[in-house]
């Protein structure tokens, strides 16, 4: 729950003006910077429950909180072209990164690679991966500008917490002492959920407001939908029917579903929480007063946000399941040159990229692009585990094995595409090459014959590969799964055959 509680808390920060400062102003400005630059640093810490954790609990909460994420320097040009410097800190080894990002995809470079990975926006979903006959640069335009749309309607009928103050200052940013206004806050999960009742109070009684926000909502999205019930096979009289034929009919009907949503929650939503708590006893831990939002917004005179300090504790009711106390998000900001000229770093594609495509890139692709001895190898390999692989084989299966003169085979071709290795086979010819992925080694083999070579070495198999009579190519188990760094077990009563590749 701590995720959607962060982000809950962050926006209320109470709409009113404090000390002079148009709280709310200052927000929906920092939604819409275009461009600037900015440091800033992230840390989280677990604090476990020492009865419940097991030693390989607190050991995996030591490692989580050993971990920190510092921007030394990111640069905004625009909404779609960004670079940032940094570095990510772990059990003590800091790894640096780059990465720059524009309208076609995202550069990133590690200490350690070879090559800098490259993932294109189409691989993330993107815009271009869209299948609607629409201006995708149209309809992101008008997200962008409904944000603050939205963003202001919600803090119009927040309500300050109690702890909020304003304060002349002279701080720091990039270098510079500046004249600023510091606005201090602090909210407690007890507070937070004491201003749910009158925040929704409040929206029920915005009958003007309610309808204006919906109004712009329908002028984003009903042509999304509009051009999604136009694809061929998506008509469906059911759907189109009940949508309204004009934007008034639209904003009539679905504020009148809001308002009764909200009425009917409202009157009885006293008795209605205390039932949910009462059920869910857990939730008083969360919203409880131990969960607490310090944060401190440093805001110039043009009411943009040039430095943030926040700290987030949210308590957690302690499990053996999951044996944690409290989880700490600590983080703060820095940011100049806001709406300035900005130039990004630009990663350095020269020595080519790595482009990493869904389906398209081999887990030893990714671990020969690295160090063997970098920290990302190490983290890939020991941690992550992305080279570890379990086969399953029986002979009654399609894929199963067979046995020959006392020797098990399999089929080539699928044996080495469950390790992700590479086969090679033209057409008319006798000579098979697999390509290791781990190694990028060649094992060369010869139907027919059981000479073979491995990474160059000339071996001898127990019996040479051959063709079924299902047309399959088939290689001795054990040769062609130990060439490929794996290793073979075999269940005697079960018929089950084993492999892992570590």
């Amino acid at each position: 729950m701590a995720v959607p509680l962060v982000l809950l808390m962050v926006v209320l920060t109470g709409c009113q003006a404090v000390g002079g400062v148009d709280v709310s102003q200052a927000i929906v400005n920092n939604t819409k910077v275009k461009s600037g630059e900015s440091k800033q640093s992230m840390h989280i810490n677990i604090e476990p429950d020492k009865q419940l954790a097991t030693d390989e609990a607190l050991e995996m909460i030591k490692r989580i909180n050993s971990i920190s994420l510092n921007i030394d320097h990111a640069k905004m040009k625009d909404t779609d072209t960004a670079s940032v410097k940094g570095s990510l800190s772990m059990d003590g080894t800091k790894l640096p990164f780059h990465l720059s990002v524009d309208k076609s995809g995202m550069t990133i470079d590690i200490d350690g690679a070879q090559k800098p990975v490259y993932i294109s926006l189409d691989t993330l979903g993107g815009a271009e991966t869209m299948l609607l006959p629409i201006d995708t640069k149209e309809l992101e335009k008008q997200m962008q500008e409904l944000s603050p749309k939205v963003l202001t309607f919600v803090m119009k009928h927040l309500s300050n917490p109690k702890n909020i103050s304003v304060t002349p200052v002279q701080e720091a940013v990039n270098g510079e002492t500046l004249s600023l206004n510091k606005l201090h806050m602090e909210i407690n999960g007890e507070e937070l959920l004491a201003m749910v009742k009158p925040f929704l109070t409040s929206i029920a009684k915005d009958e003007q407001g309610l309808k204006q926000l919906i109004g712009d909502l329908y002028d984003v999205l009903y042509p999304v939908f509009e051009s999604y019930m136009g694809l061929e096979g998506m008509e469906n009289e059911g759907i189109t029917s009940i949508v309204p034929n004009s934007k008034e009919e639209a904003v009539t009907s679905i504020y009148d579903m809001i308002k009764e949503g909200l009425d009917s929650i409202l009157v009885n939503y006293d008795e209605e929480l205390n039932n949910l708590l009462k059920d869910t006893p857990e939730l008083k831990t969360v919203f409880g007063p131990e969960t607490k939002l310090n944060m401190d917004f440093f805001v110039d005179s043009k009411l943009d946000i040039r430095k943030q300090n926040m700290s987030l504790k949210v308590a957690v009711p302690a499990s053996e399941d999951l044996p944690v106390r409290a989880v700490t998000i600590s983080a703060d900001s820095e940011l100049w040159n806001i709406g300035g000229a900005v130039t990004v770093d630009e990663v350095d594609a020269s020595r080519g990229v790595m482009e990493l495509a869904e389906g398209e890139v081999t887990p030893g692709q990714v671990l020969r692009n690295f160090d063997s001895n970098s920290f990302v190898y190490q983290f890939l390999k020991n941690e992550m585990k992305i080279s570890t692989k379990s086969i399953f084989l029986h002979p009654s299966e399609e894929n199963g094995a067979v046995t020959v003169k006392n020797t098990t085979f399999v089929p080539l071709r699928y044996l080495s595409e469950q390790l992700d290795a590479e086969v090679k086979w033209t057409k008319g010819s006798k000579q098979i090459t697999v390509i290791d992925d781990m190694t990028g080694d060649e094992i060369v083999l010869t139907l027919g014959s059981s000479k073979a070579t491995v990474a160059g070495q000339e071996v001898t198999m127990v019996e040479s590969a051959f063709v079924g009579k299902n047309g399959k190519t088939y290689v001795p188990l054990r040769f062609m799964a130990e060439s490929l760094g794996a290793t073979v077990e075999k269940e005697q009563d079960t018929g089950w055959i084993f492999i892992d590749r570590p």
